[in-house]
């Protein structure tokens, strides 16, 4: 071996122990552009740096996106601000920058079904997921199974623990009504533990007013509305349904048809 490929091979091997594949890939790729364009040795190591860093922001996305477990195809710029008027298009682009994260402050999505709370509550957890940011998207029936079992196996310590490295937890459909006081208690826990400590998103077809048929009784119904929306936005969706408006549209294309 001549002691250029000798050194070469060093090298790979050297950045690979050092993780930056990307450099591993591309740097030879990139001398023969500096040689060509006549790039000094800073310009060289800028354009390998940048790749390297371009690339490291791509699978962290991904893999961040990937582990929110976020309903596909729900993204911000396929949600029809539009055609829900009581939205203020400048607070969605202030919770999209994530500051909201920072100050542990929770957002509460409320309308009518077909609004397109899912949608909103995901798009936003979604732009988190490009700035960095920690999520995690699940609906109230299965989070509350989950913490129920956690629970019962002694393991319910250890699920907060877990839940609360996220820097959202996206708690959709919080209209679903527990059918014993376990399920109230357990789901209270988790409110009462992220409070002022990690930020909330919730969604739901249920006012404030009637949330006691979520909690079974005034008293905790009122403790868990204060938790939330101490530090909180609150959005409303009151435009039509979604689904509806599109299931309308469909049948009079069908009728001029």
């Amino acid at each position: 071996m001549t002691d250029k490929a000798n050194r070469q091979e060093q090298l790979e091997g050297m950045l690979m122990a050092f993780h930056v594949p990307s450099f591993k890939k591309h740097y030879l790729t990139y001398a023969r552009k500096a040689e060509l364009e006549k790039l000094d040795h800073v310009a060289y190591l800028f354009e390998l740096s940048k790749t390297e860093h371009e690339d490291r922001y791509n699978r962290k996305t991904e893999r961040l996106i990937k582990e929110s477990k976020l309903p596909s195809g729900k993204r911000l710029e396929t949600f029809d601000l539009k055609h829900v008027p009581s939205l203020s298009p400048s607070k969605i682009n202030e919770l999209v920058t994530g500051k909201c994260l920072d100050a542990c402050e929770n957002v509460l999505i409320f309308g009518n079904p077909g609004t397109g709370k899912t949608h909103l509550a995901a798009a936003l957890a979604r732009e988190w997921c490009l700035v960095g940011r920690k999520t995690l998207f699940v609906t109230a029936a299965a989070l509350v199974q989950e913490l129920l079992k956690a629970k019962r196996d002694l393991k319910l310590n250890s699920l907060l623990s877990k839940l609360d490295k996220c820097d959202a937890l996206i708690i959709d459909d919080l209209s679903y009504i527990p059918q014993e006081r376990e399920e109230t208690d357990v789901l209270f826990v988790l409110l009462a533990e992220r409070y002022e400590r990690r930020s909330t998103v919730i969604t739901s077809n249920l006012p404030f007013s009637k949330w006691d048929t979520i909690f079974k009784d005034p008293i905790t119904a009122m403790a868990a509305v204060d938790r939330l929306v101490h530090h909180s936005s609150i959005l409303e969706l009151n435009g039509e349904s979604f689904r509806a408006t599109a299931a309308s549209r469909k049948k009079a294309a069908n009728v001029e048809f």
